[in-house]
């Protein structure tokens, strides 16, 4: 579970002021300013999640659709400036890329690009549900899981335990769903991303 571990980037001395502090801001969860951060963050990531799923609903998309689409795009640009700024504020910007966040930071804004050439690869932006992972930096799971001495710390790990089942299948029911919604048709019954994540 390393992968779940916190993700630390060096910032080098050769830095400005403001990467050091964007670095600050943007990787360290153990400041108050980098927790809001990953808050705020864990929040876009939920809504545009949702945005996604609600456009795969055909009624939805009908009397929303522009909205929604203008939504997607604001978030695409939201993440997108938000992974430049974490390529520019870390020392090694080609760790961070080939990193385990950073392919999922990557892999959550390309489907919107995409989807200018390729109709129908936008729903595939329920990948961004991926970065929802990052929530385990500012729980301190992997922490908290080797002190689990007395009864109260026992339940408290086991809680978080079946928490992290919990969000793992969630996290896949939602991604296979979205796939078979993008691979089926509407007359296979996979009518929107929400219903083919009940079948």
């Amino acid at each position: 579970m390393n992968w779940l571990q916190d993700e630390r980037y060096e910032d080098s001395p050769q830095q400005a002021p403001w990467q050091t502090i964007l670095h600050e801001v943007i990787f360290e969860a153990d400041t108050p300013v980098g927790k809001a951060f990953d808050v705020l963050l864990i929040v876009s990531i939920l809504a545009s999640v949702v945005t996604v799923m609600l456009d795969s609903m055909g009624a939805v998309r009908l009397q929303y659709g522009q909205l929604l689409l203008m939504f997607e795009w604001f978030f695409t640009l939201l993440f997108t400036a938000e992974y430049v700024l974490r390529l520019f504020c870390v020392g090694q910007p080609r760790k961070y890329a080939v990193s385990f966040y950073g392919v999922v930071d990557l892999l959550a804004i390309i489907p919107t690009y995409l989807s200018l050439v390729l109709p129908g690869s936008q729903y595939l932006l329920v990948i961004r549900i991926l970065r929802i992972l990052r929530i385990f930096r500012i729980l301190k799971l992997v922490a908290y899981l080797g002190e689990a001495r007395l009864l109260m710390q026992a339940l408290r790990a086991s809680g978080r335990k079946i928490t992290v089942f919990l969000l793992t299948v969630l996290t896949l029911v939602v991604i296979f769903g979205s796939l078979m919604y993008v691979i089926e048709s509407a007359e296979n019954g996979f009518t929107s991303i929400p219903r083919s994540i009940y079948w």
